[in-house]
């Protein structure tokens, strides 16, 4: 059995995807391997494999510890990708972006959730060999579709009405999640339901706080901030949403997208580099604002293009599926092990 030592504070700041990858990880291999893998949390105990999902500076210091065996770096954002998340002083930033890069060398070897991170590492003098990209997943017991009769129960539930379109967002309330344009849609479709499920999840050094603060304080009448919502109750936001929409400048691999698809809803992303290599022709794609309000009329207008979209969703939630991830990581792990 191998030791896997899981090294994390994801969990401590509610919604954040690295939170949400992190305990999928945990969950899914605890199920499917608990005969192969021995998974134990922040252990101070010698192990075969150490595995940070954080970049913690006591997790940085631990690295030249032997008894923290193979160590591995799970890469969910570099330098330039924190622009518009944080609001810090420039020569904090400074030194935390290098901090950043000096923790991934620090790495015998790391996982990158989206491919467009290798040539960035490979840039910041990461050697490919040393690269794996293996994708998000998310469990199919934890988001699914509801039934339509639980789709009407949920909007009761949730107070939404019955006969409205309704636009659904997740994520943290940030400047590059685009946020500013999904108020802007709101205003300009007063007849169209939009809600937004997230908050501040770093609280005042958010990227444009101020701004932000003062629009989830004061919405338009039609767009809803419930803050952030645990994840037995998301599912029920997916599944009373006509469309997912998520007006990102700049993402990851968002598990939003991931938890949409397993819901069966329908999707629309603005084009981003990131999408086109990962999920090509899952979702209505857009670039600027105003393609996103035409596409978003022309949807409401089209039921049958929805409901084709929602089968493209189910598609993709296949080939995201923990099932398929399990045996990606399965093999990862034996092979780091091995070179351990």
């Amino acid at each position: 059995m191998i030791k896997i030592d899981m090294f994390s504070t994801a969990d401590k700041v509610k919604g954040q995807g690295v939170g949400s990858a992190y305990l999928e990880l945990v969950k899914m291999l605890k199920k499917h391997f608990p005969d192969d893998f021995d998974i134990v949390i922040n252990d101070p105990k010698s192990a075969e494999i150490t595995h940070y999902h954080t970049i913690n500076l006591r997790y940085y210091f631990s690295t030249f510890l032997k008894k923290r065996g193979r160590r591995i770096g799970y890469v969910h954002f570099l330098p330039e990708t924190l622009e518009g998340s944080l609001d810090l002083p420039k020569p904090i930033k400074w030194i935390f972006y290098k901090y950043v890069i000096a923790f991934y060398k620090r790495m015998e070897h790391i996982v990158v959730v989206n491919p467009t991170f290798i040539p960035k590492l490979e840039a910041y003098g990461i050697k490919k060999e040393k690269i794996t990209y293996i994708p998000n997943f998310v469990s199919k017991k934890e988001f699914y579709p509801l039934t339509d009769e639980e789709k009407v129960q949920a909007r009761n539930e949730l107070g939404i009405n019955q006969d409205k379109f309704v636009v659904v967002g997740t994520g943290q309330v940030q400047t590059r999640k685009g946020i500013l344009d999904f108020a802007k849609l709101a205003e300009d479709n007063p007849n169209v339901e939009f809600i937004w499920a997230g908050g501040f999840s770093f609280g005042k050094i958010t990227d444009g706080y101020k701004n932000l603060k003062l629009l989830v304080d004061n919405p338009p009448k039609n767009l809803q901030f419930p803050g952030i919502v645990d994840r037995d109750k998301l599912v029920k936001y997916y599944n009373v949403a006509d469309l997912f929409l998520l007006p990102s400048f700049n993402e990851l691999f968002p598990m939003s997208v991931l938890e949409s698809f397993s819901c069966g809803t329908p999707v629309m992303l603005r084009s981003l580099d990131l999408y086109k290599e990962i999920i090509s022709g899952y979702y209505e794609p857009f670039s600027t604002y105003d393609e996103m309000n035409a596409s978003l009329h022309r949807l409401i207008d089209n039921p049958a293009e929805l409901a084709e979209l929602s089968k493209k969703s189910l598609a993709a939630s296949d080939y995201y599926s923990e099932e398929h991830l399990a045996s990606i990581w399965y093999e990862f792990y034996q092979k780091q092990a091995k070179e351990g």
